[in-house]
This record gives structure tokens, C-alpha cells and sequence, in this order.
């Protein structure tokens, strides 16, 4: 399927900013955007990794892309005023809930601070028409339920990841009310999701990157806590819902002012356990070993998402069931590892797979 064709054609010929577009989220959504016909700016401060998927894709060389910070405000602005785009997704942030430990006010500092800076020049700035803040699944006050939690749930967090995430919803909320909910010309909304996998992430403290690590050199990676239960989702999945509601909120204003979740079905919930068990079918040998957590690092049992309002206001819907999203993971990694092919192409082609199994499923954003 032609990816033109899809998201109702509205990312063609626009300017789209993202920040954190060296991320692994970040570089897999600034591909698709490029599919799309997408002109891209990407504002990062750092390489999450080393190797990582931005520059084994040489994304640098078919974007604008800018090292900036998105705590110095006036470069922010600065640089987002030369290039006024029309669209803005901001995924910018410290990502580890361990590094949260380490760099508590780092943490607050990028995940809250450098989200205002962003809500703020969209308050200022008439040329942005639609914006997506990406947050977290784990902006929850995660007491344990077994039931997936709602956009209307208490927001909180125990470790400082989760509260600065939580913070930067309130933030999101507090600017729309007072300063955007009756804005004539931009809409915006807000995305959670997390524990998001696939080809190309190496980011430590991760499940499939220590896996995929110590596999590559025969090791056995270290498990902290098999038994906590994580919405895993492909990479794809949440980003199938921003693009989606960004198009939304272009097409109609459906979603302004609004949180939404996106994640996998409530029966596609899985332990860490369980995932790594079901990588290895895929990469074909190896194990791994538990050791639980030390000192006062606090790291949630449970957690799952509802995907209920997605479905409702957006006839948003995963693709992927859980065997699948660890079938396209484990083969990126071993055909990267491979060394047999062109990896851009490898990405594309992934992208361009999971668009035709949404495709089969007659999901509404493909036939828009």
C-alpha cells in the first residue's frame, strides 16, 4: 500500500517538527514521516546510544536535524521560528525510570521543564495547526489494579520518572484551559504509551536491548523482575495512534484537549518473563539469568492501559498481537546483526509490512 495514502494523505508536503528524534521512538516516527512525504525538522540533544537507530538509518542526512535541548528555551524558539512547522510532536525527555534515580532534577527538569517550553512557544506561535505531547503509560498513580487504567485516573508516580511524567500531563491540561481551548487555529492533544519494542533500540536498562546484547555475544542477559507484567507493544502501534490523532486533529478538531492511551489488547499483557521466553523462539538460542532489584528503586508489578477511549473517539485499534510484535522485533535484530542488508530499506519494509497487516484488519486510519 501506497503510504501516501494513508492518515487521509495529511502529511504530505507539511513541515513537521519532532523533538527527540534521535530516540528510538523518535527515530522510527521521523521515518514514517518521511514515507509520508513528511519535511522534517528534528530538535535532540544527545544520541541515546551507541549504536543507535537514528544514525545506523543516516536519518541526518534526509532531514533537518538540530542539536538543541529542549530546556534552552530561547534556541528552542529560535530554531523552531526558522523553521514554523505545521505539525509538532514532542517526545523529547530522559526515557529510564533507573537514570530517574541517579539524576532525580535532570529528570524534572527535561521531562516538565522541557515540555513547558514546548506548550509554551505553541501558545505564542500561530503557525503550528496540530501538536501531540507524548508522555507515558506510566503517568498513573499505579496502585496495582488488574484493570487497565483509564485517561481519567489519578495521575502520580512513586519513582521520579513516573511523577515528571505525570506532571507533564498536568502541565498539557493547565495550557489548554487556560490558553488554547479556544484557539481558532491550533489543536492539541496528548498521547501515553510505553514499553514500546522493536528493531533498533539500545537504550540500557530495556528488556530486549540487554537481551539482544548479551544474545549477540552468547551471554545470558540479567532480569530484574520476571514477573512484572508491561504493556509491550511494537514501536509501530503508539505511533500509528499520534500520526492518527494529529490527522485527527487536522481533519476536524476530534481529540482537542484531550489524553489518550494507546497499547495492545488486555489479553496481549505479558510478564518480562514471558517476553524474553518468547524472543528467544524467534532468535533461536540463548537464556537468561534473575537477579533482583537493589536498594530503594521501586519498579511497578502491574501496569496495564485501556485502549477503550482510542477505540471509541479515534476507531483506533492495535495491528499486532503479541507473538507478532516479538516476531518483528527479533527479526530486525537478526538481520542487523545479519549484516546482509540495506537497514533503512530493512526499516521501510517493516513499516510498510505492519501498514498491510492494518490494511487486512480494515483499520480506520489505512482507510482514511
Amino acid at each position: 500500500m501506497n503510504n501516501l495514502q494513508i492518515f487521509n494523505n495529511i502529511y504530505k508536503n507539511k513541515r513537521v517538527l519532532v523533538t527527540g528524534h534521535t530516540g528510538f521512538k523518535g527515530s522510527w516516527l521521523t521515518t514514517w514521516l518521511l514515507e509520508l512525504g513528511a519535511e522534517v525538522l528534528g530538535y535532540s540533544k544527545y544520541l541515546p546510544s551507541d549504536p543507535n537507530h537514528f544514525e545506523v538509518l543516516d536519518i541526518e542526512s534526509k532531514i533537518t536535524h538540530v542539536m538543541g535541548d529542549v530546556r534552552d528555551n530561547s534556541f528552542l524558539v529560535k530554531t523552531v521560528d526558522d523553521f514554523k512547522p505545521h505539525i509538532v510532536f514532542h517526545m523529547a525527555a530522559q526515557p529510564i525510570v533507573r537514570a530517574s534515580y541517579d539524576d532525580p532534577k535532570e529528570t524534572f527538569d527535561v521531562n516538565l521543564g522541557g515540555t513547558v517550553n514546548v506548550l509554551d512557544l505553541l501558545r505564542t506561535r500561530d503557525y503550528v495547526q496540530a501538536a501531540v505531547i507524548v508522555t507515558s503509560d506510566k503517568c498513573y498513580e499505579n496502585v496495582g489494579l488488574d484493570v487497565g487504567y483509564k485517561e481519567s485516573d489519578q495521575l502520580g508516580g512513586a519513582d521520579p520518572y513516573s511523577a515528571s511524567k505525570a506532571c507533564a500531563e498536568i502541565a498539557f491540561s493547565s495550557y489548554f484551559r487556560s490558553f488554547y481551548q479556544h484557539s481558532a487555529t491550533l489543536k492539541v492533544a496528548a498521547a501515553r504509551a510505553g514499553n514500546v519494542i522493536g528493531g533498533g533500540d539500545w537504550a540500557r536498562d530495556r528488556i530486549v536491548p540487554d537481551c539482544v546484547r548479551a544474545w549477540s555475544k552468547n551471554d545470558k542477559p540479567v532480569i530484574r523482575k520476571p514477573d512484572a507484567t508491561r504493556p509491550w507493544q511494537h514501536v509501530l502501534e503508539p505511533l500509528s495512534g499520534y500520526l492518527w490523532l494529529a490527522a485527527e486533529l487536522l481533519n476536524s478538531g476530534k481529540g482537542n484537549g484531550e489524553s489518550y492511551n494507546f497499547g495492545p489488547d488486555s489479553g496481549e499483557v505479558k510478564s518480562v518473563g514471558e517476553l524474553a521466553d518468547e524472543f528467544l523462539k524467534f532468535w533461536g538460542k540463548g537464556g537468561w539469568v534473575h537477579e533482583p532489584l537493589e536498594g530503594n528503586m521501586k519498579e511497578a508489578k502491574l501496569l496495564k492501559l485501556s485502549i477503550e477511549k482510542s477505540h471509541k473517539d479515534l476507531a483506533w485499534a492495535p495491528t499486532l498481537n503479541f507473538s507478532e510484535t516479538i516476531q518483528f522485533t527479533a527479526d530486525w535484530y537478526k538481520r542487523f546483526y545479519g549484516n546482509t542488508e540495506d537497514i533503512y530499506e530493512l526499516t521501510v519494509g517493516q513499516i510498510n509490512d505492519y501498514v498491510a497487516k492494518a490494511s487486512a484488519k480494515k483499520l480506520r486510519w489505512v482507510k482514511a
